[in-house]
């Protein structure tokens, strides 16, 4: 992993631990002040696709280095219920201490690449690639992004600050499709591609005008769109956006959009049912 990535990351590890304890943990202080060496069983309670793992050991070995956490699966298996995960051994206070956060993120995380790799496997086969959107959960960016990536879905723009996507607020701003693209080009650098969001054929037709790069071809129905990728006719890259989930993927893909852009990936999986059991304390 790219280490100022991994750094990131750390920040809101950190975070969330602080988060769950931030003048320790009573609970544990309780039943186990002296440490201990022991051992616990990750396991899946339901099928899934396994996602995290990396960030479910960072947490235990960011509240102490001497925790180790051996897989018996890789991130992007596909997990059932009962599977014996991984086993993580250390300072019983450390596994008990770092439970629930470790828990979270690989839940949560396992959750998106579950769901993702159902849209994505609606999509195989064709030319048409998934990707994820900024519906994402606060502070969970990241971790969530890395869930679609092992999922089998693909990365739109991080954030506000690495891309031009001019949506139809930017529009009404700048009083017309045309005037948009026209500031966006004069403001980005010229390595940045513009890209104008759409929701009739008038304004793709003004967009392609203009000299957008991609076209997001936003809540149209099926016959608009149709005509929309036929009146791009590959002049600009299109996606296709707004309600996409595993029923209706395909369908866009049918039609012959570069991109699907699917917000549920991130907004709507539940979480992966996981468990640590069977704690051992060994001496």
């Amino acid at each position: 992993m790219d280490p100022m990535v991994q750094l990131q990351m750390d920040e809101h590890i950190r975070a969330a631990l602080a988060e769950d304890a931030p003048f320790g943990d009573v609970s544990t202080a309780a039943i186990m002040p002296e440490p201990h060496p022991g051992r616990v069983q990750l396991i899946a309670k339901a099928r899934g696709v396994i996602a995290g793992l990396s960030v479910f050991s960072r947490v235990f070995s960011l509240l102490d280095p001497q925790t180790t956490v051996t897989p018996l699966v890789a991130d992007g298996d596909v997990v059932t219920s009962g599977l014996h995960v991984a086993t993580v051994e250390g300072d019983v206070r450390v596994l008990l201490e770092g439970e629930r956060t470790a828990l979270n993120y690989l839940q949560r995380m396992s959750g998106v690449a579950t769901y993702t790799r159902g849209v994505a496997e609606a999509l195989a086969g064709t030319p048409t690639t998934l990707v994820c959107t900024r519906k994402t959960t606060p502070g969970m960016r990241l971790f969530e992004r890395e869930a679609v990536r092992l999922g089998g879905g693909s990365l739109h723009r991080f954030g506000l600050s690495d891309g031009v996507l001019l949506k139809d607020n930017h529009v009404d701003a700048a009083g017309g499709v045309a005037q948009a693209v026209e500031r966006a080009r004069a403001y980005a650098p010229f390595v940045r591609q513009v890209e104008v969001e759409c929701e009739t054929l008038g304004m793709v037709r003004e967009a392609l005008a203009a000299g957008a790069d991609v076209i997001m071809l936003d809540n149209m129905d099926h016959a608009t769109m149709a005509a929309a990728v036929a009146l791009v006719g590959g002049r600009a890259k299109t996606e296709a956006s707004g309600n996409v989930d595993a029923s209706n993927a395909g369908a866009y893909a049918g039609l012959g959009v570069d991109y699907v852009s699917c917000g549920a990936l991130t907004h709507s999986a539940p979480i992966l049912d996981l468990s640590l059991k069977h704690l051992e304390v060994l001496g």
